[in-house]
């Protein structure tokens, strides 16, 4: 997932200079090798793929639950802003599967999928503001994935405590630095964007936050969020379910995507509060302001279509996936543009493109089918 999203990032901008990448990383809690990225397999899928990327890169991942790709994002950022050279990139993958125990009741929650973010010195999209973020961090088990574990363990009361409180002291911390009332860091923004592991949990962390900052009752809070922008975010998610250390950036994307066909070009300037959260945990809250060229970008995008793109399953299907029951077969054209190809007996995960052989039957062995699955 994480090659085939960075993939169509460098195919839908064929402007963009190879040779000026400086930095691959790859924000995951989904890793495959307890020493190699996921980043570098990626690099080698992508070069496979004919994409280019130079050798003088900086290939990277960062764990730290579903805040590992805004950690990402923030150090990329970061180096970029203060190379010497201009005309640098970078890659950032924010690449997830979320998966419970069936018949809990994170179950319902699952989702995965893959978000690429092209991070330039001149960005077409948004910039960041560098110079001001709220941090908060905290050692809790609120939820947790004990190695050689296929699924995560959570303790989902705990965890929306957990997140709630992260938010709030992050915002106080975010506040202070800026030298701003936390009433101020809500209202003043034009957006607000929340990491959502599920639909109603960023909902219900601001509505909390502005009747104690703001006094606002719920019709009001309710009102106000709507004008934020925050339910165009967050019903995508809904769609696809959480797919962790990409799921504030698919609300970012979607909520940016609906106001711009509300407001057209009026979308420039405007600004946007972010609150990403990792559980464990830490809560990052840092912000944007939408460029001129934003509208060109996206303008570009078809999130409809996107959401669109699933295919139905039977329960029985997906009770084979829970069973890791699949067996080896044949990929058709449509199908991935990237897979394991096999796992070898000193354990090396070895990865194919369907744009490298005509031939895309893949041969597994029988005992590399679990582990696939968290690929």
């Amino acid at each position: 997932m994480a090659a085939t999203s960075a993939y169509h990032l460098l195919t839908s901008n064929p402007q963009l200079p190879r040779t000026g990448i400086r930095y691959l990383s790859v924000g995951t809690e989904t890793g495959v090798d307890h020493s190699k990225p996921v980043s570098a397999y990626a690099q080698g899928m992508l070069q496979k793929a004919g994409m280019g990327l130079p050798s003088s890169i900086s290939s990277f991942q960062v764990q730290h639950a579903c805040a590992a790709g805004t950690l990402s994002l923030l150090s990329a950022t970061s180096m970029l802003a203060l190379s010497a050279r201009t005309g640098e990139s970078a890659i950032v993958t924010c690449s997830d599967i979320a998966r419970y125990e069936t018949r809990s009741t994170a179950e319902v929650t699952q989702g995965a999928g893959s978000v690429s973010l092209l991070v330039e010195q001149n960005p077409r999209l948004m910039e960041l503001d560098l110079a001001t973020q709220g941090y908060y961090s905290s050692d809790v088990d609120d939820f947790f994935r004990p190695l050689g574990s296929k699924t995560a363990k959570v303790n989902g009361t705990y965890s929306m405590q957990c997140y709630m409180e992260s938010l709030e002291k992050a915002l106080l911390d975010y506040a202070a630095r800026a030298g701003k009332t936390v009433a101020e860091v809500l209202m003043q923004p034009d957006y607000l964007v929340l990491h959502t592991p599920f639909r109603n949990l960023p909902d219900m962390a601001l509505r909390s936050l502005l009747g104690t900052y703001v006094g606002l009752d719920e019709e009001q809070a309710g009102l106000f969020l709507e004008n934020k922008g925050l339910y165009d975010g967050i019903d995508a998610v809904a769609e696809v379910g959480n797919i962790y250390t990409g799921a504030m950036y698919l609300a970012l994307a979607s909520m940016l995507s609906k106001q711009y066909a509300a407001l057209g070009t009026a979308i420039v300037g405007k600004s946007v509060l972010m609150a990403s959260y990792g559980s464990g945990n830490t809560m990052v809250v840092f912000s944007g302001r939408i460029t001129e060229t934003a509208p060109e970008v996206i303008s570009g995008w078809d999130i409809d279509a996107l959401l669109m793109g699933g295919k139905p399953a039977s329960f029985e299907t997906y009770q084979r996936w829970v069973d890791d029951l699949w067996s080896p077969g044949v990929m058709a054209p449509a199908g991935p543009l990237f897979y394991l190809k096999s796992i070898r007996e000193d354990g090396y995960r070895e990865y194919g493109t369907s744009l490298e052989h005509a031939e895309l039957t893949v041969r597994k062995p029988a005992y590399a089918l679990a582990l696939e699955r968290s690929a």
